[in-house]
């Protein structure tokens, strides 16, 4: 074996050893786990055989079965189509704003960061003080002149005071990536449009946008499995009430494991979950190719 390929193999195993610990925390947090849940799913505890007994599909055939999973789908699903687009865009509008050359952006940008910087669960406890019933929200709608609403515990308000929870919390990070994307933008491309007389409407739907796809549809897939793994706030607020009407899946998970002590039948609902979540990010995918 010549040197050059000595030392080829020594620097590998160098890089195997620094990649080792990471490798073995994936296997140990993400793959193992995720082996354990499919091998579980087809499982289930019976009570005269004292033990776990294989049960193949049948945990799978319960849940869409159920009246309840199958709304649980339902409002996840309606949730992920409503608070994406608005997270994204309203993050890439944000985005453009800060990155002008105006006096107070910096500042503005920093308060809508801030909220990145408190965990979940303390924005949601933060939030149910919001809306309670002599909260900040219905005290802005009573200057209004708009009567007080039932927010959280309203079957057809829980979603959309949900979705403005989690806007809150998630349109400044999302912001920070499509800023960065924004600045590497050629200066003298947005020149070039500003001398030919485009406005600032054209040159954001002309030049920084389609400039800007890549960090964009990395935003938006990202998003997108982030508000389908929603649990936190739903679990501190609402409790997947009223009537079901906020039981996201994630949250309907967590209820069948520990509340319900159904754990196989949870395990088969996790593999649902990231199917799906698999399958939405898949054709999303799919449809950027297909605009690229």
């Amino acid at each position: 074996m010549s040197s050059r390929q000595e030392r080829k193999g020594r620097q590998g195993l160098i890089a195997l050893a620094f990649l080792a610990p990471a490798l073995l925390c994936l296997a140990v947090l993400r793959i193992v786990p995720a082996i354990s849940a499919v091998v579980e799913s087809f499982y289930s505890e019976s009570l005269l055989r004292g033990g776990r007994v294989f049960a193949g599909l049948s945990n799978y055939g319960d849940l869409l079965a159920s009246k309840d999973f199958r709304q649980s789908v339902g409002v996840t699903l309606l949730f992920t189509v409503l608070v994406n687009p608005i997270q994204v865009v309203v993050s890439f509008l944000l985005a453009v704003l800060f990155t002008q050359k105006a006096a107070g952006s910096r500042l503005w940008r920093t308060l809508v960061i801030l909220p990145i910087a408190t965990p979940p669960a303390v924005s949601a406890v933060i939030w149910s003080v919001i809306y309670r019933p002599d909260g900040l929200a219905n005290g802005v709608l009573d200057r209004l002149g708009i009567s007080a609403q039932p927010f959280l515990t309203s079957p057809s308000q829980v979603l959309p005071s949900l979705i403005v929870l989690l806007s809150w919390i998630g349109v400044g990070y999302w912001m920070l990536f499509l800023i960065a994307g924004i600045q590497e933008v050629p200066e003298e491309v947005r020149e070039a449009a500003l001398l030919d007389g485009a406005g600032a409407w054209r040159r954001m739907i002309s030049v920084t946008l389609p400039l800007v796809r890549r960090p964009l549809a990395f935003v938006l897939v990202a998003d997108t499995v982030s508000n389908l793994l929603v649990f936190a706030p739903v679990q501190i607020l609402t409790k997947g009430g009223p009537n079901g009407n906020s039981n996201l899946l994630m949250y309907d998970v967590y209820n069948r494991a520990y509340a319900l002590g159904d754990i196989h039948v949870a395990q088969a609902e996790v593999v649902i979950l990231v199917a799906l979540t698999l399958a939405i990010v898949a054709g999303q995918f799919r449809l950027l190719r297909g605009d690229q």
